[in-house]
């Protein structure tokens, strides 16, 4: 039997030499195994330590038992994930897992690192995007590259099911980690592997497919509205002029406040706080007319004749 990882690895396209993020599981077990043998002394394996469990040392030594047999030098990073009262542990954990392991592969001279998330991983993505009332950013889900903090990430097994990475660890006799928070149902992600995934293959069972194509298409539909607002905000400037948006139509001008915000300051209004900028932006026909909103964890207000975000809001 094929590994299927080595199946979409074989027209990938990467910078030599790269990593690969790997945490014992299936998944990232059958990437690893597909990477080093597509590219043979070429492949670091990188492995975030989160200190969460009490298991996270015998993780640490089961890759290192699994890189010292392929031959794979294996870097660790070491990361205090513990969230913020009111923020999610799923999102912390995230945040810290990506900036650890771009802190690994920069020590190496690393520019890719591979991830392992599979079709169903960015099934329950849309899922989780779908429950929360995303736009399409959320709905085109995890995308297939992407950088941050200066490497670039890639995810060559989105096209790939979980099972199939799991039935050729069996056939092969590869041991791998299963991580007992995984079937935590506290975290929405487990309980929609555990519960909806299921009941989706019985009632559709191309829903794997089907919704790639969904993403694919979102994916695309949020790009084209990303080039929309560069085009609008090269003429209402950075920041934005308010006689420039009020232009535009309710729905364009909306697309160009979200783009700027999201662009210049990393921040994301809520729908409600959104459709109050756009309000106040068109009621904005006066010298005297002044603006001063919550948006995100900042405050839009009027300056002159534009709009400007502050992080705090200054002093009145």
């Amino acid at each position: 039997m094929d590994n299927p990882a080595a199946h979409a690895l074989a027209s990938w396209a990467v910078s030599l030499p790269l990593g690969v993020a790997y945490s014992g599981g299936a998944d990232s077990t059958a990437l690893l195994h597909a990477a080093a043998a597509r590219w043979p002394g070429q492949v670091h394996a990188l492995h975030v330590h989160h200190g969460l469990q009490s298991v996270a040392d015998d993780f640490e030594r089961h890759c290192a038992s699994t890189c010292d047999a392929l031959g794979v030098p294996l870097h660790i990073g070491r990361v205090d994930a513990r969230h913020d009262s009111g923020d999610s542990p799923e999102d912390a954990a995230r945040r810290a897992r990506y900036a650890a392991l771009a802190v690994l592969a920069s020590a190496q001279g690393l520019q890719d690192v591979l991830l392992a998330q599979h079709a169903d991983d960015q099934v329950e993505t849309m899922l989780i995007a779908l429950g929360r009332g995303a736009g399409l950013d959320g709905l085109a889900a995890m995308p297939r590259e992407m950088i941050r903090h200066g490497v670039r990430f890639h995810r060559p097994l989105l096209d790939v099911p979980a099972a199939d990475l799991r039935a050729w660890l069996a056939a092969e006799s590869i041991p791998f980690i299963e991580d007992p928070s995984n079937t935590d149902e506290r975290y929405t992600r487990n309980r929609i592997r555990r519960r909806v995934l299921p009941a989706l293959a019985e009632a559709l069972p191309q829903f794997r497919d089907t919704f790639a194509r969904s993403a694919r298409n979102a994916a695309r539909a949020s790009a084209l509205l990303a080039e929309l607002a560069e085009i609008d905000l090269a003429t209402a400037g950075m920041p934005p002029a308010i006689e420039a948006l009020q232009s535009l139509s309710r729905e364009r001008r909306a697309n160009a406040l979200r783009h700027w915000l999201r662009s210049a300051h990393r921040a994301v209004p809520s729908e409600a706080q959104l459709q109050q900028l756009l309000d106040q932006v068109e009621a904005c026909r006066t010298r005297g007319h002044g603006i001063r909103l919550k948006v995100a964890d900042g405050f839009v207000e009027r300056d002159g004749p534009r709009l400007r975000w502050y992080n705090v809001a200054p002093s009145p």
